[in-house]
């Protein structure tokens, strides 16, 4: 059996020899080439060069293209921010409701960096993709109606639901388009990916996501290809919403069981992806924390229909020995039993080195904003806008800050503060919001709560 068709027929449920895995290689093909991610993310000769060498080293059955969400938010008009060891972010939203996405010209794939990602995708699945599934990402419909109206779409959602769903299916037609254009140029599977949906309620993900999502799975599938619907962040909510959706496979990060997310998966006779941790694992262990959490996916990711892939878009330096490590362990059944029996979990002791405010004693409410990277991942930044603009509306002194898990300090905060899931927000060392953004009044309601109980006021 073909790599590719090991991806196609897990996609479809249908048995499969052993696990496909899918590294979600993005601006980590920079690193592998030597070059910058901006220097990358703007090359489709580096793009096609370092995804396929990433796919040789580390064995993969399947490969993106790009892992860029703000691809189709930098056509429509967004700026974006650049980083030398990261994807772009969007520095600025042009549309100052729902009701004015509306009136944005139409998405147009001539713009922007498309051409760049039509051409890698061109170049990639005539190197690779007789062999390899190709894998285009499309920035789902929430995530990008995020990008275009910024963190007052929280509070859109609320006041103005209709045009909020009005500007959802406009969002919705733009990733069918991103869709066909992947397609056209060679992909053999489209990932919705729409981490923003880890952020709402039940009920909000069925009033305003559930239907464009699966429009744009219907597109993929009217253009003769499968659809997978990819969520970082705690989605444990909305799991079962999810799988409702006409994709064909659900893929989570290390924040989701992944024995609750396979029982849904045969519940919905749907496929499902996941989910070896980021951080810990991949890019702050060593091989032997790489193999033991690939076996834990593998022993939990049972069963027709699941694809071993990392939690999220792999951070640009982590190191290529933790994947060969997971490839080895997917690959070799014996190594794998010898690394049940031998392998070794990190220390991780520095964690209690971190020292924490004295949040009593501080004048200022502090607010610990636990994230991934709020460069690169869309929950991660649009949590922190709301935790800087909730300190400057707030009547009282706050300091922000923020905490990136993929170093050191950040993990050892996250571990001290007893934060399970990111991003959160913590208030004086109390994990407040996880994996839920607020709106601007709700926070700042609870710093001046929290500030009144400090200082007896």
């Amino acid at each position: 059996m073909s790599n590719k068709k090991l991806i196609l027929d897990a996609l479809q449920c249908t048995e499969t020899p052993r696990a496909p895995w899918l590294p979600y290689v993005g601006v980590h093909g920079a690193k592998l080439l030597d070059v910058t991610a901006t220097e990358y993310l703007h090359d489709a000769a580096l793009i096609a060069r370092g995804q396929e060498a990433a796919a040789a080293r580390y064995q993969a059955d399947g490969i993106p293209v790009v892992f860029d969400l703000q691809l189709e938010a930098e056509a429509l008009g967004c700026a974006l921010s650049w980083a030398d060891d990261g994807p772009p972010s969007v520095a600025s939203h042009p549309a100052a409701s729902c009701v004015e996405v509306l009136n944005l010209p139409p998405m147009d794939v001539s713009k922007g960096r498309f051409p760049v990602a039509g051409e890698a995708t061109r170049r990639l699945a005539r190197a690779v993709g007789d062999r390899l599934a190709v894998y285009g990402l499309v920035c789902g419909p929430f995530t990008l109606l995020s990008h275009l109206r910024g963190s007052g779409l929280f509070l859109d959602m609320l006041m103005d639901p209709e045009g909020t769903l009005a500007a959802m299916h406009w969002c919705a037609d733009c990733a069918i388009k991103a869709a066909h254009f992947y397609l056209e140029h060679g992909a053999d599977v489209i990932a919705i990916v729409d981490p923003m949906v880890s952020q709402i309620s039940v009920q909000h993900f069925e009033e305003f996501v559930s239907e464009p999502v699966s429009m744009v799975a219907d597109a993929v599938h009217d253009g003769g290809a499968l659809a997978s619907l990819f969520v970082c962040g705690d989605a444990t909510r909305n799991l079962e919403a999810m799988f409702q959706t006409r994709c064909d496979n659900l893929s989570v990060d290390e924040n989701v069981d992944l024995e609750l997310l396979r029982a849904l998966g045969r519940k919905h006779k749907k496929s499902y992806g996941g989910n070896i941790r980021l951080t810990m694992a991949l890019l702050l262990g060593k091989e032997d924390d790489a193999k033991l959490d690939t076996i834990r996916c593998l022993d939990s990711g049972t069963g027709p229909g699941f694809i071993l892939a990392p939690g999220c878009d792999l951070p640009f330096a982590t190191p290529p020995e933790n994947l060969c490590a997971v490839a080895q362990m997917n690959l070799d059944p014996y190594q794998r039993e010898v690394a049940r029996q031998t392998a070794q979990a990190g220390s991780f002791d520095w964690l209690h080195e971190i020292e924490l405010p004295d949040y009593d004693g501080e004048e200022a409410v502090i607010l610990d904003c636990v994230t991934l990277d709020s460069a690169a991942c869309a929950p991660c930044q649009y949590m922190m806008d709301a935790a800087r603009a909730a300190a400057e509306k707030a009547g009282v002194p706050v300091l922000a800050n923020e905490h990136k898990i993929k170093r050191r300090e950040g993990i050892g905060v996250m571990c001290r503060l007893d934060v399970k899931n990111v991003p959160t927000i913590c208030i004086d060392g109390i994990p407040e919001f996880v994996s839920l953004i607020p709106d601007l009044n709700t926070l700042v309601a609870a710093i001046e709560q929290r500030y009144r109980e400090k200082h007896g006021a």
